[in-house]
């Protein structure tokens, strides 16, 4: 598209990359709590999906101590292909996960990975140097220390990449509310990322009910009675 913003993410661009997610590796996690991370995780699942936005995931020696991916991420997007790798610590030297992305001819990657400084790094300067444009979700990738975080999104930034949080993710992916399936989104960011909004929409739902259906404690029959004391 000639006049796309280069800044943000085009999902018709965009390749969604899951990178170990895994149990064992969720046991080092310092820096964020681990259900937020795993909701994020989730998240993400959700909306590559629901905006049809190719998905890959990768596990670092899961039947080592490393473990398993998170179940939720192929619950969540059944669509999803899980590339096995043969011991490479970074993804980006697994032949077949470079082969399955080249295949999208997709060139925006939203990288996240447990952990930050290796899992989603190393595949972040990787496919820098490939030529790809690369968002890093901070908030769904998991670290040992809030400073070994720091330094990795220093490093990857001045590599080149774009940090970037879940709900940002979901909102870009999202585009516009004026679209059939955005309730769809929205409930990915009420039940995984901003928990809150829900009680909004609620109360937005119960002010449109009270203009059409009236107050359901009658208190304008109260107002009135006490003014008339």
């Amino acid at each position: 598209m000639a006049n796309a913003n280069k800044w943000m993410i085009d999902p018709d661009d965009a390749v969604m990359l899951l990178i170990d997610h895994q149990s064992g590796l969720f046991q080092l996690v310092k820096d964020i709590e681990l259900p937020t991370l795993r909701s994020h995780v989730t998240a993400l699942a959700k909306v590559a999906r629901l905006a049809k936005i190719p998905t890959f995931t990768t596990a670092s020696v899961p039947d080592g101590p490393n473990g398993p991916l998170i179940p939720e991420i192929h619950q969540s997007n059944p669509d999803a292909i899980y590339i096995p790798r043969t011991g490479q610590i970074n993804a980006w030297d697994n032949p077949a996960w470079v082969k399955a992305i080249e295949e999208t001819q997709r060139k925006t990657l939203l990288i996240a990975g447990t952990l930050t400084s290796v899992c989603m790094s190393f595949p972040t300067l990787s496919a820098l140097v490939a030529g790809y444009k690369v968002f890093t979700i901070v908030d769904a990738s998991g670290n040992w220390s809030k400073m070994a975080t720091d330094l990795t999104v220093a490093r990857v930034a001045q590599a080149g990449a774009m940090p970037i949080d879940t709900y940002a993710v979901l909102a870009e992916l999202m585009g516009t509310w004026n679209r059939p399936d955005a309730m769809d989104f929205a409930d990915v960011m009420v039940d995984h990322i901003v928990p809150p909004y829900r009680a909004l929409m609620e109360s937005y739902d119960k002010a449109q009910s009270v203009q059409k259906v009236g107050r359901e404690t009658k208190l304008d029959r109260l107002e009135t009675a006490e003014a008339k004391k």
